[in-house]
């Protein structure tokens, strides 16, 4: 019977799940881990396809010129500089990598040259494993070979790639932006289903903002790991519980995934966090993603309080990148009042993961033990069995 690995998965409902996601990327047209070539069976006669697979490596970078990649140079940069690091931790304390991890899709020129013709960056958003997202799925701009593999093939290819080679995984989370048909399309294909749809904002901090008193009995906590376990119950009241289930955060996956990079209002009096804004990512094309999170029965404070939170979190820096469901219009006319620029809608998608797992080493000896100890068991007599036909008396 199937079930699901054990693992490791942030607007308030699209939670961690934030930042520059797939929609950034161009989309238009079975691997298993660690092959190396994207090729059907040799009993299917089929020629094997002109691409493969494969990690990140140092030498993809030059390789990655086209306009579609320059963006995320610093962060493929950063990831592989990581690798190393995570994976001495991994192998000491047996937990998953903490840095973002990249394939590239590699095709064969007929002159020997390597071109790129696809790439996926995905992240953990948990320390367990259990819930992953992707980050980023692109594609060239430049279509110079009328015979490169179609473009839905490729990130098909790349996207089961990723999901195969996370072993722990049993939930994944992507964003779409709600008119790209074809991208929403291939995460329906791979079995990601709509969560939820959000507006997505800009909004550029003041350079000589007013902060107005908060009300009384709140503070402005900045978020550290004393107030961390205030805003993972915040975050719990937020999200709705299916949501919850798929992300299987704990107060140490919000530290990580935050990098301690927060503030919070906190009712005094029932110690209780009420609204807060956290990091989620940087945005390549400029700013920060952010998480901002209230209290359903706090709603209230979305006016000079929550404004207050966000002025302390850019202290003003750089913009911030918020969200809104579709269909909050408190919080979306809170943001045009603050002169936030709305931007494009994207569409939160999510799967679970089946695998099905075989007897471990461990469950054999186990069985085996049993088997040969239960002829030791004290034995019961059986009960008879009648004869056919026989009536019992």
């Amino acid at each position: 019977m199937p079930r699901p690995c054990a693992l490791s998965v942030p607007s308030s409902l699209i939670l961690s799940v934030h930042g520059p996601s797939i929609q950034d990327g161009p989309c238009g047209e079975a691997l298993e881990p660690g092959c190396a070539a994207v090729q059907p069976p040799a009993s299917s006669g089929l020629s094997p396809r002109p691409y493969r697979v494969e990690p990140l490596q140092g030498w993809h970078l030059p390789l990655l010129d086209d306009p579609a990649f320059l963006q995320l140079q610093p962060l493929l940069q950063r990831s592989l500089l990581l690798a190393l690091p995570d994976r001495l931790l991994t192998a000491l304390r047996r937990r998953q990598p903490l840095t973002s991890q990249a394939l590239v899709a590699l095709q064969s020129l007929p002159g020997g040259q390597q071109r790129i013709i696809g790439l996926i960056v995905c992240r953990r958003l948990n320390r367990s494993g259990s819930s992953w997202q992707v980050e980023h799925l692109r594609l060239p701009i430049r279509r110079a070979d009328p015979t490169a593999p179609g473009r839905l093939e490729v990130s098909s290819a790349l996207l089961r790639e990723a999901i195969h080679r996370a072993r722990s995984a049993a939930s994944w989370f992507a964003t779409a932006s709600s008119i790209d048909r074809d991208r929403l399309a291939l995460l329906r294909e791979q079995g990601f289903q709509p969560q939820r749809t959000d507006q997505l904002w800009r909004w550029r901090p003041a350079a000589a903002a007013v902060t107005a008193p908060l009300p009384a009995g709140l503070q402005l906590l900045r978020l550290h790991r004393g107030t961390a376990a205030l805003l993972w119950h915040l975050e719990q009241a937020t999200c709705p519980a299916q949501l919850r289930q798929l992300l299987d955060r704990s107060i140490e996956d919000l530290l990580d995934q935050s990098g301690n990079r927060g503030w919070m209002l906190v009712d005094a009096a029932r110690n209780e966090a009420v609204a807060a804004v956290r990091w989620l990512a940087d945005r390549p094309d400029g700013g920060l993603r952010v998480e901002l999170s209230v209290h359903p029965l706090w709603q209230h404070l979305l006016g000079g309080p929550c404004e207050r939170l966000l002025q302390a979190f850019a202290g003003g820096g750089s913009p911030l990148w918020l969200t809104s469901e579709v269909g909050d219009r408190a919080r979306h006319q809170w943001l045009l009042g603050l002169a936030a620029e709305p931007q494009h809608e994207e569409v939160l998608m999510a799967r679970s993961v089946w695998r099905r797992q075989g007897a471990s080493p461990a469950r054999l000896r186990v069985a085996r033990l049993e088997a040969v100890l239960e002829q030791f068991q004290p034995r019961r007599r059986p009960l008879p069995t009648p004869l056919r036909g026989v009536p019992l008396r």
